[in-house]
């Protein structure tokens, strides 16, 4: 398909599942997916993170629906149904309805992606995610010549999710993207990490990864995408706008208004792991820069 990201990988260079905690072999499989054609600073920059181990990744996550500290997700995730599950997709399509996500899965080709991974808090993963490219779906459900931006609603279940019984967002969580932001090739909708099932905690089933933009972008178990003309509201810019903007690319020149984003904490090294410089849209700037040419990103951030 003409929008497919480019990868030059074959067979015998795919990675054992054992070899994961290995970081050479971990940077050697970025770079055959795509960071080898970042600057050699920002290589080199890539080169000092060590692999994330899946328990790490599956026990330090932010999934306010499951409560506000790092453990949280873990500790109460467990009560999420998951099965059966269905997508709403609505608005300015051309096949509205409610899209099993069995007969959505019947119907994509799964890869496995190794993404940089960055916190809007300042701390950075590098997950192995399995899934597909939004794009696919979205022609799936055939998108109208009027549709500029993509809207995304997580489920509302307060009975299972008992950070959604605190009134510190407004719930159900929403966020968007532009269109084009949507229809690029990193952008994935992720079904599963290190080739298992998405764990509840990270989002199961299903969720988005936007890999150069802060992980709140990436918005977990979607129920429903829609298809508008109009940007759609997103939970943290309605609750702090001034600290937290549409677009939220990573950018180290722009701080949050309490803390720098000029540097980052990989976890799974300890909380005294050595802070490294965070890349301009998470590494990926050769890939989407494009994107937002002629944009003022201090004003867009």
């Amino acid at each position: 398909m003409a929008h497919r990201w480019t990868n030059d990988l074959t067979h015998d260079d795919v990675t054992p599942k054992s070899a994961y905690m290995n970081r050479r072999q971990i940077v050697a499989g970025m770079a055959g997916l795509g960071l080898a054609t970042i600057a050699p600073k920002a290589q080199a920059a890539a080169e000092t993170l060590d692999p994330t181990p899946f328990d790490v990744i599956t026990q330090y996550n932010n999934f306010y629906e499951f409560g506000t500290r790092k453990e949280d997700p873990a500790r109460y995730a467990g009560s999420l149904t998951t099965k059966p599950w269905s997508i709403k997709i609505d608005g300015m399509v051309d096949n509205p309805g409610d899209y099993a996500l069995s007969d959505i899965l019947s119907k994509m080709t799964i890869e496995e992606r190794i993404y940089r991974f960055r916190c809007v808090e300042a701390w950075s993963m590098v997950v192995p995610w399995n899934g597909f490219e939004l794009k696919d779906l979205l022609d799936l459900a055939g998108v109208q010549s009027g549709a500029k931006y993509v809207a995304f609603e997580t489920l509302y279940r307060p009975e299972e999710m008992p950070g959604q019984r605190q009134p510190f967002l407004e719930w159900p969580y929403v966020e968007g993207l532009r269109l084009d932001e949507a229809n690029h090739p990193l952008t994935l909708m992720a079904t599963g990490i290190y080739g298992k099932p998405m764990p509840n905690q990270n989002g199961a089933p299903i969720r988005l990864v936007v890999p150069w933009k802060y992980g709140f972008k990436s918005i977990k178990s979607i129920v429903r995408i829609t298809l508008t003309d109009k940007e759609p509201p997103t939970s943290w810019n309605k609750s702090i706008p001034s600290e937290y903007g549409f677009y939220s690319n990573v950018n180290p020149k722009v701080d949050h208004p309490r803390w720098s984003q000029a540097s980052e904490r990989p976890i799974g090294g300890g909380f005294f792991a050595k802070r490294i410089p965070t890349l301009m849209f998470n590494g990926y700037e050769k890939e989407v820069a494009g994107l937002y040419e002629g944009m003022d990103l201090r004003k867009n951030y």
